[in-house]
């Protein structure tokens, strides 16, 4: 599985960072990198929360996390 993080700053000086494979995966931060790695930690509890509920196949896990 490989993922896209996705950022841009706001017109209020906060970024917003976005996981686009996993609706609903963004936060915010004061920083780029700080926006980025909430939405990092975000999107592995979406996918533990999958897995634990069976709404994901088990796969062999190698988890990449690319800035776009």
């Amino acid at each position: 599985m490989n993922f896209t993080i996705e950022h841009e700053r706001e017109d209020d000086g906060r970024w917003l960072a976005e996981v686009p494979e996993l609706p609903g995966v963004m936060a915010y931060g004061a920083t780029a990198d700080e926006a980025m790695a909430k939405a990092e930690v975000l999107a592995l509890r979406v996918l533990a929360e999958r897995l634990e509920h069976d709404e994901a196949a088990p796969q062999p896990i190698s988890i990449g996390f690319a800035a776009a």
